[in-house]
């Protein structure tokens, strides 16, 4: 019996002294992101708008499969517009490890959005967001972003992530 509480102390022990009291010690992780997308003011998330898309997919260009889906999370802010928020979900490539031994990581994700034209004809749009992040020992980030090549995103310290599209 001694030698049980003489374990059980020493695991407690070391379970206690394994902590710190640092909040410098945690790495922040920083990854969420809202997307908006409009037409002339117009939210094109909403399907219930006319002219609006009526669905809206994310497929991982980096994934194991041709086919590998990114969950699509619609919601409405404060002002009821629609939104994207993404999590996480497609495959982040590393792209280069820096001298300062930070990582910078890139996601490939395909838009596949439809659109009702008329009661027969749908449009579809298809496009590509690339999201880079950073990896260091104090927080892991999404840094920048390109929708269709152009730059829509660079990270601004404490401020959440936001990309709007205008269509």
């Amino acid at each position: 019996m001694k030698n049980v509480l003489f374990f059980l102390s020493i695991i407690l022990l070391s379970a206690v002294s394994c902590r710190s009291d640092n909040p410098d010690d945690i790495q922040r992780i920083d990854q969420v992101l809202n997307i908006y997308i409009d037409s002339l003011g117009q939210d094109m998330l909403d399907n219930t708008i006319p002219g609006s898309y009526i669905t809206v997919s994310m497929n991982d260009v980096d994934g194991l499969t041709d086919n590998a889906p990114v969950l699509v999370n619609l919601m409405k802010d404060e002002a009821n517009v629609s939104f994207i928020k993404y999590t996480a979900g497609a495959t982040r490539t590393l792209v280069e490890t820096m001298p300062d031994n930070s990582q910078l990581y890139r996601s490939r994700i395909a838009l596949n959005m439809r659109k009702q034209l008329n009661d027969s004809v749908q449009a579809v749009t298809n496009d590509t967001l690339v999201l880079n992040y950073s990896l260091t020992p104090q927080v892991f980030q999404l840094s920048t972003a390109f929708y269709n090549g152009i730059p829509v995103f660079s990270k601004t310290p404490g401020a959440p992530n936001v990309i709007k599209i205008n269509k």
